[in-house]
């Protein structure tokens, strides 16, 4: 979730922080955040205390996982977002368990001690910060030990071709995003970075990381023809996207990445 974080424009994310959390209470945000909350509890440890939550935007997942029982450490470079994101701690009743500091993504050696966290979570950040090799290195070392797990999840290339062919109708468009590095973010404008599957698998392995499970997410949801609601058929449509972002030849597909990864051992 995340945005704001002070790489590439981020004044968009300044003056959007209302219409980013508009949109967490549309089908297509509630579906990114239920399938990436879902996919994340498969992996976290019974044992797990402490989340560290890089871009976390208006704070959703933030009070799920805080709802958890965690103690959560959210960061974001974006003022009104954190403004939101305390009020919904708040009335969630977890304010207790979240800690909010603004701050760069590009300066998390600075600001977070090292085998600090059982949980990292970089969940669409690294679509807009100028170099996300250097923030996932960065983010590393506060994982506490080799049990402990990061969830990255970005925009992917592949599901961008089959947006602008199936939802958009434009062929052009599709054929570039073939290879585009960058495409248009519809939500605030400007751009976003893409990503592919195996450039993100080299990016984790790169930064000392093991990929634990990947997931797609949002395979089919954004191309329902108009007769189904997603609105009513809310749950069916979580229950079919979760079975399918666990298959390989959907993930590569899908909207949204996300890779849960560890360390691959311990550096104490």
């Amino acid at each position: 979730m995340a945005e704001s974080l002070g790489s590439v424009d981020i004044e968009r994310f300044r003056t959007g922080a209302a219409k980013y959390a508009a949109y967490l209470g549309t089908p297509e945000g509630r579906l990114r955040l239920d399938l990436s909350f879902a996919n994340l509890q498969e992996f976290i440890a019974r044992s797990a205390r402490s989340v560290l939550d890089i871009g976390g935007g208006t704070g959703a997942m933030a009070v799920h996982l805080a709802r958890l029982g965690l103690d959560v450490a959210l960061l974001d470079s974006s003022q009104p977002m954190l403004e939101l994101a305390e009020r919904a701690a708040r009335e969630a009743g977890v304010a207790q368990n979240i800690v909010f500091k603004q701050g760069n993504a590009a300066n998390l050696s600075n600001m977070f001690a090292a085998a600090s966290y059982d949980v990292i979570l970089l969940h669409n950040v690294l679509e807009y910060v100028d170099d996300p090799s250097a923030v996932l290195r960065g983010a590393v070392p506060a994982l506490r030990d080799s049990s402990s797990i990061i969830s990255v999840l970005v925009r992917n290339r592949s599901g961008e071709v089959l947006k602008s062919a199936i939802q958009e109708g434009d062929l052009a468009a599709a054929e570039n995003n073939l290879t585009a590095e960058w495409a248009h973010e519809s939500l605030y404008g400007g751009k976003v970075r893409l990503f592919t599957h195996d450039g993100l698998r080299r990016m984790l392995t790169e930064a000392g990381l093991a990929v634990t499970a990947e997931r797609g997410v949002r395979v089919l949801s954004d191309y329902l023809l108009p007769k189904i609601s997603k609105e009513h058929e809310y749950e069916r449509i979580l229950d079919l996207e979760l079975k399918l972002g666990k298959r390989p030849e959907f993930t590569r597909i899908s909207r949204y990445l996300q890779c849960v990864a560890h360390r691959e051992k311990d550096d104490e």
